[in-house]
């Protein structure tokens, strides 16, 4: 898992059926999914390679946004047909990257947001 990450889990459901779970999770936590960018097709497209299921979830908690730095990412992608991996970025270390220390404050806060989420995840998988 990268630096940049946190709260990795494998569920053990195809990629489809993870990723509505994850999208069902986020609102509950205050997060609207704002973008949804499907890198499988892409990848076909562009390049020409078979990728594997993949999608990224640009989820958005309104009051906590600032910028650029929030949303907060999430990836949703198949191990393999029965398996997918779920990461979140982790908004203090992005936020980090601003130098802004009055934005902290948020970061924790959409941090513990999705941990919650993504401890839902382990209780339906």
């Amino acid at each position: 898992m990268a630096s940049y990450a946190f709260a990795r889990r494998t569920l053990h459901l195809p990629h489809e059926e993870a990723g509505a779970r994850v999208r069902d999770a986020l609102p509950a936590e205050g997060f609207g999914i704002i973008a949804e960018i499907d890198v499988q097709k892409p990848m076909k497209a562009k390049l020409d390679v078979d990728f594997r299921p993949y999608v990224i979830l640009g989820a958005c908690n309104p009051p906590l946004a600032h910028g650029l730095l929030l949303p907060c990412n999430v990836i949703v992608y198949a191990e393999d047909d029965q398996h997918s991996i779920v990461e979140a970025l982790d908004p203090e270390t992005i936020i980090g990257l601003a130098g802004d220390a009055t934005l902290n404050v948020a970061a924790g806060d959409a941090k513990e947001r999705l941990e919650r989420a993504m401890q839902t995840l382990e209780a339906v998988s």
